[in-house]
């Protein structure tokens, strides 16, 4: 029984199919980029030093046929505002969302839209209010494609990834993000009524 869809994607020529940390890809389809290294499905155990991603980055960028660019601060709150918008349109409850340099993290209810279609929705809404603003060209692609989406079923597989987004921006020094259409887990599932839910998430009476 799904309750929840991590939802995950990149920017425009990052989290290759052959990143040396692994990944979800099954197949390297440009050619190009195959010379970068072997593809690794999953993650690997152990992860590469930060200055052998760099490397690969680095290479990689020479390879793409537009430029490896990153979000700042300011143009990420510029995506979020869009997939908070987004959010509200379609009516999705939204547990966690994190949005990076280079990739971004959303945690959303189980819906009537399949988690591929969620993140066409908030994939849509953010390249357009991006381009609107001039943070990127009409020609330059935003997102580097259709992204991944991870089952949840229970309430503590939505508690663990809720921690992980949310510790995203802390790990590379930016503050938390919180963003007011992202709604507090109160132990939701498929079918389960409210007093059912789990009673720490249960709201004490003022």
């Amino acid at each position: 029984m799904v309750a929840a869809y991590h939802l995950i994607w990149t920017a425009y020529g990052w989290w290759l199919p052959n990143d040396p940390r692994g990944s979800m890809s099954k197949a390297i389809s440009v050619r190009s980029l195959r010379e970068l290294g072997p593809l690794h499905q999953g993650r690997r155990t152990v992860q590469p030093a930060g200055r052998e991603i760099r490397a690969f980055y680095e290479r990689a960028a020479e390879k793409l046929r537009y430029d490896l660019l990153t979000f700042s601060p300011g143009q990420c709150g510029c995506i979020a505002e869009a997939m908070g918008e987004a959010v509200r349109r379609c009516g999705y409850t939204c547990y966690a969302a994190a949005a990076m340099p280079d990739h971004v993290h959303v945690l959303i209810r189980k819906h009537r839209d399949r988690g591929e279609t969620m993140i066409e929705n908030l994939q849509n809404a953010s390249r357009d209010l991006l381009r609107e603003r001039g943070h990127r060209d009409e020609e330059h692609p935003v997102w580097g494609g259709p992204g991944w989406v991870v089952f949840l079923e229970t309430p503590a597989d939505v508690r663990r990834v809720i921690r992980y987004v949310e510790q995203n921006p802390v790990k590379i020094g930016w503050p938390v993000q919180n963003w007011i259409w992202v709604t507090e887990y109160d132990g939701w599932l498929p079918g389960l009524s409210p007093h059912r839910r789990d009673p720490r998430n249960r709201k004490r009476p003022r």
